[in-house]
């Protein structure tokens, strides 16, 4: 399963470690897939997801009664500190006071995968079906919070089909910016999707409409959608797999990447047609679509470093929105 280490301006734990978090999620994915296969298998998978929720409850308790502990016993301190001069000893010494108790990232990041099961499979391939749709929500999780901080996902992400083919239909190893948006003297732009492979860093840009429909391309602003007798104008898409390819190489020559990007407009149920296509776009269609998927899934190789040094650079230059944790969250007494 791909993992997505960017949602539009959502933050996102890769963007605080992009070295860590890939290789710990391949890790993870691997542990919770044998803890849940070996209770598939004993019969004894609703005991398990029983578990995980127990377990995330407890766990949620806890955080609130440490939050109202917390309160309780930082109102003194701070009208304390409202009647001194503020110096920098004194700021230092309430960073101290206010400090969070000492947490093992990882087991947080454990806590966050909840197993969850409406039936038992009837088969492994169900199972299978059903694990990925729990590590969706996992990896939808991880690009839209921290252990500080937590953005406001827009509901339609939870259902988006696109999103969930390049999550779910590819291996571990490709790290997936959806929609990203990057500020560029100081605009926000947003792009649509950008897949980095061990080897490759691919611009997609997906164009469909009407099943087994045909796109007339141009050189022109606007394409045409012809389905049977039926035609529509369209925005051309090499407007923004362009400009989204600028700014990708662009980042790569300021951070000094070297890595080949690759620009593809992806039509899985139709076609194109377009007489004298730009040599450097690549036009995926029902007709190649299967050869060209099945390259890009049987790529065999690990993580790199010259893959994770391209998503962090590019990390780098997108926007995030979002606010603090409950948690960390210490009211100022002005």
């Amino acid at each position: 399963m791909g993992q997505l280490i960017k949602l539009q301006d959502y933050v996102s734990r890769y963007e605080i470690d992009i070295y860590r978090y890939p290789s710990q999620y391949i890790r993870l994915k691997k542990q919770q897939w044998n803890h849940v296969l070996t209770a598939w298998e004993n019969g004894s998978l609703d005991s398990l997801s029983g578990f995980a929720q127990n377990k995330h409850e407890i766990y949620e308790r806890f955080q609130t009664l440490k939050e109202d502990n917390k309160k309780s016993v930082l109102e003194p301190l701070k009208q304390l500190f409202s009647r001194v001069r503020k110096s920098e000893d004194e700021s230092n010494l309430s960073d101290i006071l206010l400090e969070r108790p000492n947490t093992n990232e990882d087991e947080i990041d454990s806590d966050d995968f909840i197993a969850s099961f409406q039936s038992t499979p009837n088969s492994i391939d169900e199972l299978k079906i059903d694990f990925l749709e729990n590590l969706f929500t996992f990896q939808m999780k991880w690009a839209s919070s921290t252990i500080r901080e937590v953005s406001f996902v827009d509901s339609a992400f939870k259902v988006d089909n696109d999103l969930k083919y390049f999550l779910q239909r590819f291996p571990d190893t490709y790290l997936v910016m959806y929609k990203p948006v990057f500020v560029l003297k100081h605009a926000p732009i947003e792009v649509d999707i950008i897949l980095i492979s061990p080897t490759t860093t691919w611009c997609i840009t997906i164009l469909e409409g009407e099943r087994e429909s045909v796109f007339l391309g141009s050189k022109e602003r606007f394409w045409i959608e012809r389905n049977g007798d039926k035609e529509k104008k369209v925005l051309s898409p090499l407007i923004g797999l362009n400009r989204m390819e600028k700014i990708v190489k662009k980042v790569f020559q300021l951070y000094e990447v070297d890595m080949p990007i690759k620009k593809v407009i992806l039509n899985r149920t139709g076609y194109f047609d377009y007489p004298f296509p730009p040599y450097d776009v690549e036009f995926i269609e029902k007709r190649n679509y299967d050869g060209w998927f099945t390259n890009l899934r049987n790529l065999s190789s690990p993580l790199k470093h010259v893959q994770l040094k391209a998503a962090q650079a590019l990390l780098m230059y997108c926007q995030t929105t979002c606010v603090t944790r409950t948690e960390w969250a210490v009211d100022d007494d002005k």
